[in-house]
């Protein structure tokens, strides 16, 4: 399991007031000190929060991989050839959202032949690519036609769910997982995670690697970024070692 911390929340603070502080690439150093596998990053195309600026430089100081995320049409599909990030993860984007609310749309041919010619750019330029799903399995059958290597399960319904419906969504992000690894993908997961709900997801054996934000942000605030990444590693990591 791979925990990959998303530095985005970092960057609309700074971009609030419009400053130069705080800076996400410094944070993204104290988050591999904490204990981070990767970072992951959404340059959106409005810029709201993270700008071209921090790519750059989180792609030449950082010391574990780089997953950028990024809109199929989006003019930092030409900036990801030239950056080749570790990973790049096509999301979906809306200018009006206030974060991710759901997968990539794949119930149409238009949208299908959209991503698959953004995914095949990616593939071309030597990067490994992620489609953002909900955890549906035509998606999942659908992500692998498109030729992506890996999927992440949108968590958001498991997330804002409660008592008989949370087991429902853990239980359709297992079915997901497992048909993600029976057909060849990687797979990933993220969205909404926090220190609390956490651990029934990262006890999935077929998911592999967690994108998680704004709890860590979130607490960071009162321990600081290092602390608040560790906390989040060691609970993945028991996770784990508690279903082996």
């Amino acid at each position: 399991m791979r925990l990959y911390v998303n530095i985005d929340h970092v960057a609309t603070v700074r971009q609030a007031r419009g400053t130069d502080e705080p800076d996400p690439v410094r944070a993204a150093v104290l988050c591999e000190l904490g204990g981070a596998d990767g970072l992951t990053v959404h340059l959106r195309e409005d810029r709201r929060h993270v700008q071209d600026r921090d790519v750059e430089l989180l792609m030449r100081t950082a010391r574990t991989a780089v997953n950028l995320e990024l809109a199929a049409a989006s003019d930092v599909l030409d900036l990801a050839e030239r950056w080749k990030p570790h990973q790049a993860t096509l999301v979906p984007e809306r200018r009006e959202e206030v974060t991710t609310e759901g997968g990539v749309a794949l119930d149409s041919e238009a949208a299908r032949r959209w991503l698959g010619d953004a995914v095949k750019r990616l593939n071309d330029a030597g990067i490994r690519t992620s489609l953002f799903i909900d955890p549906e399995a035509d998606a999942v059958r659908a992500s692998r036609d498109l030729g992506a290597h890996a999927i992440e399960l949108h968590t958001g319904e498991y997330a804002n769910t409660r008592g008989a419906e949370r087991q429902e969504q853990l239980h359709r992000l297992r079915r997901a997982a497992a048909l993600g690894r029976a057909v060849g993908l990687a797979v990933h997961a993220g969205h909404g995670l926090t220190y609390e709900n956490v651990t029934p997801v990262a006890a999935i054996e077929e998911i592999e690697e967690l994108n998680i934000g704004h709890s860590i942000i979130s607490r960071a605030v009162f321990t600081g970024i290092e602390r608040a990444t560790a906390d989040m590693a060691e609970i993945v990591r028991r996770a784990r070692v508690h279903t082996i």
